[in-house]
């Protein structure tokens, strides 16, 4: 059976936008996207956190650097043979004042680390979708400013252009989803149904 790791942050964890609890399996982009591979013998294993980055630290909450667990993580998932990676939201927010170009660096350093690990691993990279205009406002996430929306929508093309030069598969994100009205910035179930769906397509149409 093949497998495919889902690297991601609260959007890839299921984290619900309504209430924080975690949104069941089958609700779950990785859960719908299990259940639509599973005729095709492929098994996807969900490995989403909360809060995760790229490359940056957390001060608040500590294991969220993705680049310290990408590698540790496709060992013990191993044999890998597609990594889903969606990485980015996190770092946008203000402590970490990043453009959309310095997040790049960051994703293009995943994908390096994992192409070293294994240099035939296929690679599906996502950009996220885009945080709410209003994400910033209170009674939202106070993380996030005003130029932490433009810098969300400025992740799509610097991924595309990334994905060109590692010869990885690309979707974006915000191309099928939006989030949620009630937070600015999780899906919600209508989201990752559509979201789950546009990945399978994205697979199917680049098999081999």
């Amino acid at each position: 059976m093949k497998s495919i790791l889902c690297f991601g942050d609260s959007n890839t964890y299921g984290y619900s936008p309504y209430d924080g609890s975690r949104y069941p399996s089958d609700v779950r982009w990785t859960g719908v996207l299990n259940e639509l591979l599973i005729k095709d013998e492929v098994q996807v294993i969900e490995e989403g956190l909360v809060g995760r980055t790229t490359v940056f630290e957390d001060s608040f909450r500590p294991g969220r650097k993705g680049i310290d667990y990408l590698v540790p993580l496709l060992e013990t998932h191993h044999p890998v043979d597609m990594l889903i990676l969606m990485l980015g939201t996190n770092d946008c927010k203000t402590i970490y004042n990043a453009s959309a170009q310095v997040i790049g660096l960051g994703i293009e350093r995943l994908i390096e680390r994992a192409k070293r690990f294994n240099p035939f691993l296929k690679i599906l990279l996502i950009s996220p979708i885009h945080l709410g205009e209003e994400v910033w406002k209170d009674g939202y996430d106070p993380e996030f400013n005003q130029k932490s929306v433009d810098v969300s929508k400025g992740l799509e093309g610097v991924y595309r252009r990334l994905a060109k030069k590692y010869r990885c598969s690309f979707l974006a994100a915000s191309d099928v989803a939006r989030p949620s009205e009630a937070d600015q910035e999780h899906l919600d179930r209508e989201g990752h149904l559509a979201l789950a769906t546009e990945i399978y397509k994205t697979i199917k149409r680049n098999e081999d």
